[in-house]
């Protein structure tokens, strides 16, 4: 038979995934294990949001909508833009697709070019990788390290602009670092963009969860030049617990809104209807389940980064949003733990999740290696129990 895509074989399998399927398995054999793996919220789905969708579904309100979304969804999302970041958003620059992971796909589908580069700074989420390869492009990756808080530098992204430089993906706040790039900082940034053109596709699914009172900026609200050339990207999945409803969107100017809803309406078309009227609940109805969420995952990010600090051998900096902590395991490199040799933090990754029951993430494939990562959407049971088993499995 004849080969398949060269493009498609080469993509790799999300790290993330792979290491909650691991952990499930073990689950299924028996297994007492913890996982903190996948990011997804440990809330229900408010009941207010569940009611929609149920309404929807006995209103008879389960056929195709346009390719874009819902126009009253589409109209809640500007809404909620304007009262959340004082954006001055049209509902025809809204996109919404089959959650924010999707929406940055289908924003690289509609500004890369074949050879395109894009910029991705490191610590990066895993699939951002992948998906500038499956769009064409090329990524570029420049590296921030835990000394200054991976974050990257004006100066180490002009540095790293080319000739077929396209575009740079921002994840603020990051996954899987948690850390927030400040208003300053974001300026830097914004004047190496305008100065060689570069499209800015900022994921912001994790805006509303920041801590420490601490201010979240988001890139399109800099300047009018910023607003022209930002594709932003959001959704309901981590600030109302909507994982499973697969509901993103994109906000952008309107050549860059009509080429993404084109690209939609031939290939998935937009989420099912009856989770685009939950959507249009979460975004409307009460907020207060929001903030009730981002005050507990504060306590639990605090609890989680003291204990780590304090076992010999691991540490960690404090996040400043999302929900992940990135645990430093360089001092464990070469040494024999759960009878593995520790090489890399995959080695870790496996020993800990066999000897310690525990599941966390490697991070070389977020461009870290030498770490691992966290959640914190988990109990605070869970995450006690993990950090004792953290523990004696250092001991031991």
């Amino acid at each position: 038979m004849k080969e398949l895509s060269r493009i498609a074989g080469e993509v790799r399998a999300s790290t993330t995934l792979a290491v909650d399927s691991l952990a499930k398995q073990m689950q299924a054999e028996g297994k007492d294990v913890i996982g903190f793996g996948t990011g997804e919220p440990d809330f229900d789905t408010p009941d207010n949001i569940k009611a929609a969708a149920i309404k929807a579904i006995e209103d008879g309100k389960t056929k195709y909508t346009p390719a874009a979304g819902l126009i009253d969804l589409r109209k809640a999302v500007a809404a909620r833009l304007k009262l959340d970041l004082d954006y001055d958003y049209d509902y025809t620059q809204i996109t919404i697709a089959s959650g924010a992971k999707h929406s940055v796909f289908i924003a690289l589908m509609a500004i890369i070019n074949y050879g395109d580069e894009v910029i991705l700074p490191a610590p990066y989420w895993v699939s951002y990788y992948e998906m500038i390869r499956m769009s064409g492009g090329v990524p570029l990756i420049v590296a921030a390290g835990e000394e200054q808080n991976f974050k990257i530098t004006p100066e180490q992204l002009e540095k790293a602009v080319g000739k077929r430089t396209k575009a740079i993906i921002l994840n603020n706040p990051s996954n899987p670092t948690g850390m927030l790039y400040t208003k300053a900082e974001l300026e830097g940034i914004a004047e190496v963009c305008k100065k060689y053109d570069l499209y800015v596709i900022s994921d912001e699914i994790y805006f509303s969860l920041v801590y420490d009172d601490k201010e979240f900026t988001s890139f399109a609200s800099l300047s009018q030049d910023a607003y022209e050339r930002t594709i932003l990207i959001n959704g309901v999945s981590k600030s109302y617990a909507m994982t499973g409803w697969r509901i993103g969107y994109a906000a952008a100017n309107k050549q860059i809104s009509k080429v993404m809803a084109n690209y939609l309406s031939h290939s998935t078309g937009a989420p099912g209807t009856m989770n685009q009227y939950a959507a249009i609940e979460a975004l409307s109805g009460p907020q207060d389940g929001t903030e009730a969420m981002r005050k507990v995952f504060e306590v639990r990010r605090n609890y989680i980064v003291k204990r780590i600090n304090e076992i010999p051998g691991v540490s960690c900096i404090v996040p400043d949003g999302a929900f992940y902590v990135m645990m430093n395991i360089q001092q464990l490199v070469g040494k024999t733990l759960g009878g593995r040799l520790i090489e890399n933090d995959d080695d870790f990754a496996v020993a800990f999740l066999e000897g310690g029951h525990v599941a966390v993430v490697p991070c070389s494939g977020f461009g870290a290696p030498g770490f691992v990562r966290w959640t914190y959407a988990a109990s605070m049971e869970n995450i006690r129990e993990g950090l004792n088993r953290l523990e004696k499995f250092l001991q031991e």
